[in-house]
C-alpha cells in the first residue's frame, strides 16, 4: 500500500498517524479524563447515572477491596461476567487500577464454556450476577479461581429502586436459580469495605496485559488474545481520530446496547467515549426491543452503535420510527456485514449514514472504518484506520494487484502480543509483526476494502464468531452420533446460524435430541438451527470432513 497515496482519501481532520503512547496506561486515561469531566454523567442504566467523579471514587474503592481483602497483585487475572449495568465499568476500571488483567465472560457461558475459559486463562477472582452462579457453581472446583464477587442486577440503582428489580428478577421472573457458593461476597459490601481501605496505586507500562479477549482466532478453539494497555490505548485513540470530527467532546450521549464484554463496545463505547467525556446508556436487555425502543424515547442520544440484527430489529419495532433522531450524528456498525437494505432503511428512518466498519478481536478491535463523510451506503468496511498498515495476500505470499483478491493481513499497535500460553497458535497468525486475519479481501483503487469471503469455516452468527470445530465437539459427544460437521447457513434475522450433518450411530437419534444435548454445552446462539441426517459425511483422502462440499 502506498501510503502517501492513501492519505488522500482520508476525510478532513481524520489524523493518517495517531500516538498510540499517548498515555501511559488505561489507568493514566483514566486519571486524566475523570478529572476533566468529573460532573458529567459517564454510565446510565435503568435511569439511574453515576458521573466520572464517582466512577472514580467507586472503581478506587473496589480496587482497594480486591488488594486489601482478596490480596490480588498486578498481573492476576480477574473475570467480570455480567451484563451491561453500573457494575461493569466500576468492576472494569477497578480491576485496571488495581493492575489485574480483565477477562471478560460470556454471561450466557455453560459450565463446559465458563470451565474452559477459567482455566484457561488461570483467573483468581470473579464478579458474576447472581442470575447464573448456578453455573459457576458446577465448575468452580475445577478451576484456579479462590475469591466470587456476586452482584444482582439492580445493585448500583439506589436503594429502593434497586430493591424493587432486583425482586422482581429473582421471584416474580424467578431467574436465579438456587446455588451455594461458599464465602461469596456481595458487590455493594465490597465496596463498602474498600471505600474504608487505603488503595496502593500500581505502575503499569504499555507493554502490561490490559485484557486476556477470548476468541477462537482464526481457528480452532477459544483462545485468550493478549491485549496489552498499549493496544487498547492505540485502539481507542483510533477509533477516536476517525469519528472525532463529527462529535463534540464532553457533550455526546452514546447508545451501548451491545454487551461491554465485547471487544467492539468495550472499545468503541466504553473507553473511546470515556476520552470524548461522553455519556455510555446502557441497555441491559437489548433483546427486549419495546423496551430498549421505550429507553431511547427517554434520550437525546448522538450516537449508537450495533450489529446488523440490532439495526434491523429496532427497524422492525413499533414506534422506532416515530423517535426523535434530530441529535444523532454517528451509526456505526460491525461484529457482521452490514447488509445494504438495513443500511438504507436505516438511513431513511433517522437521516444518518450506517457506516459499517471491521475489526478482529485479536486488533482490540477495529481495522478499517468508512469515512464520516460517507454519502451513503457503498459495501465496504471502508479505509485503514489511523497509523495501520494492510496487505492483500496472494498464495505465493506476494502482494495483490488492486481489485485482486487474496487474504487481509494487518499490522499496527492494535495488533495483539499474541494468545495466551499458545505459542504455536500465535504462530500461525503472527508473521514478522503482521497479523493474518484469514479473511479474503480486496482493495479498490481509492483505498477502499471490500470482505469478499470469510475465514474458511467461521460462522457468524448475529456477530459472534461460532467456531465448526467446537459444535462438533459438543455433537460428537453425544452417544448416539457417529460422525458430526457443522457450517453457517443464511438467516434472515442473524446473519447465519448453525447447520449440523451427522451420520448416526444410534438409528433412533432425533434431531430435537441433539439440539438439547447441545443446548445443554452451547450457549444459545451457538446451538444449530437444522439437523440433517447422512448416510456418510465427505471426506479428503486422508478422511478429514470437507466442510466445503456441504456448503
Amino acid at each position: 500500500m502506498e501510503k502517501i497515496w492513501l492519505e488522500k482519501s482520508y476525510p478532513p481532520g481524520v489524523p493518517f498517524e495517531i500516538d498510540p503512547d499517548k498515555y501511559a496506561s488505561l489507568v493514566d486515561m483514566f486519571h486524566k479524563y475523570t478529572q476533566m469531566y468529573a460532573q458529567r454523567a459517564a454510565f446510565i442504566n435503568m435511569g439511574a447515572e453515576i458521573n466520572y467523579a464517582e466512577l472514580k471514587q467507586q472503581a478506587t474503592a473496589f480496587a482497594a477491596y480486591l488488594q486489601q481483602d482478596l490480596g490480588l497483585v498486578k498481573g492476576d487475572k480477574f473475570a467480570i461476567m455480567v451484563p451491561n449495568c453500573l457494575q461493569y465499568p466500576v468492576a472494569l476500571f477497578g480491576a485496571l487500577l488495581a493492575g489485574l488483567t480483565v477477562v471478560n465472560v460470556n454471561p450466557l457461558y455453560t459450565a463446559r464454556e465458563l470451565e474452559h475459559q477459567l482455566k484457561d486463562s488461570n483467573t483468581k477472582a470473579i464478579l458474576i450476577i447472581q442470575n447464573f452462579a448456578s453455573i459457576l457453581e458446577k465448575v468452580i472446583d475445577k478451576t484456579p479461581v479462590e475469591h466470587v464477587i456476586l452482584t444482582s442486577l439492580g445493585d448500583r440503582l439506589g436503594t429502593i429502586k434497586g430493591a424493587i428489580v432486583n425482586g422482581v428478577i429473582k421471584y416474580v421472573k424467578k431467574m436465579v436459580p438456587d446455588f451455594q457458593l461458599t464465602h461469596a461476597v456481595h458487590f455493594n459490601k465490597a465496596l463498602a469495605k474498600g471505600s474504608k481501605q487505603k488503595f496502593t496505586p500500581v505502575t503499569l507500562s504499555g507493554d502490561d496485559l490490559a485484557f486476556l479477549q477470548y476468541t477462537g482466532g482464526t481457528t480452532g478453539v477459544s483462545k485468550g488474545a493478549m491485549l496489552t494497555h498499549r493496544n487498547m490505548v492505540a485502539n481507542l485513540e483510533q477509533a477516536k481520530a476517525a469519528i472525532k470530527p463529527q462529535l463534540d467532546e464532553g457533550k455526546e450521549l452514546v447508545v451501548t446496547a451491545l454487551p461491554l464484554y465485547h471487544i467492539f463496545a468495550l472499545t468503541a463505547n466504553c473507553l473511546t467515549f470515556i476520552t470524548l467525556g461522553g455519556t455510555n446508556l446502557l441497555i441491559s436487555n437489548p433483546r427486549d426491543m419495546p423496551g430498549f425502543v421505550k429507553e431511547l424515547a427517554k434520550y437525546p442520544f448522538t450516537a449508537i452503535t450495533g450489529v446488523n440484527t440490532l439495526f434491523n430489529g429496532l427497524l422492525n419495532t413499533p414506534g422506532f420510527s416515530e423517535l426523535n433522531f434530530s441529535s444523532l450524528k454517528l451509526s456505526l456498525g460491525g461484529g457482521m456485514a452490514v447488509q445494504r437494505p438495513v443500511a438504507e432503511k436505516w438511513e431513511n428512518v433517522t437521516k444518518t449514514r450506517l457506516l459499517e466498519g471491521y475489526g478482529l478481536t485479536e486488533c482490540a478491535p477495529l481495522v478499517t472504518l468508512c469515512p464520516y463523510n460517507q454519502e451513503k451506503y457503498n459495501g465496504s468496511i471502508g479505509l485503514p484506520a489511523s497509523s495501520t498498515d494492510i496487505r492483500i495476500v496472494l498464495e505465493d505470499g506476494s502482494d495483490a494487484a488492486i481489485g485482486e483478491a487474496g487474504e487481509m493481513w494487518v499490522k499496527g499497535p492494535q495488533v495483539m502480543k499474541g494468545y495466551y500460553n499458545r505459542q504455536e497458535a500465535t504462530d500461525e497468525v503472527l508473521k514478522d509483526g503482521w497479523l493474518a486475519t484469514g479473511d479474503v479481501a480486496e482493495m479498490d483503487e481509492n483505498g477502499f476494502f471490500r470482505i469478499v469471503d470469510r475465514k474458511k469455516d467461521m460462522i457468524i452468527v448475529s456477530g459472534f464468531n461460532v467456531f465448526p470445530n467446537e459444535i462438533e465437539e459438543v455433537v460428537m459427544s453425544h452417544e448416539g452420533v457417529l460422525e458430526a460437521a457443522a457450517i453457517g447457513i443464511p438467516h434472515d434475522v442473524c446473519g447465519e446460524a448453525v447447520k449440523i450433518f451427522v451420520v448416526r450411530k444410534d438409528p433412533n437419534l432425533t434431531d430435537q435430541a441433539l439440539i438439547k444435548h447441545c443446548r445443554a454445552n452451547l450457549t444459545n446462539y451457538k446451538v444449530p438451527k437444522l439437523v440433517e441426517f447422512r448416510d456418510e459425511l465427505p471426506k479428503t483422502n486422508v478422511g478429514k470432513i470437507l466442510r466445503r462440499e456441504l456448503r
